[in-house]
């Protein structure tokens, strides 16, 4: 009985820590999809800016 606690504890820590870095994954994701929106809406007003004879 004691081997199955002790098992299910180390699964335990097994788990909780891969939600850890699967946690780190998603924010550093979010955060590299914010700039590149960022970047893509700069882009798209530099272009227009151009056409409309704003980048003289």
């Amino acid at each position: 009985m004691k081997k199955l606690n002790i098992s299910l504890i180390v699964l335990a820590m097994i788990a909780l820590s891969g939600c850890s870095v699967i946690t780190g994954i998603f924010k550093a994701g979010a955060v590299v999809g914010i700039l590149a929106v960022i970047v893509v809406i700069g882009i798209i007003i530099w272009i227009f800016s151009m056409f409309t004879g704003g980048g003289k």
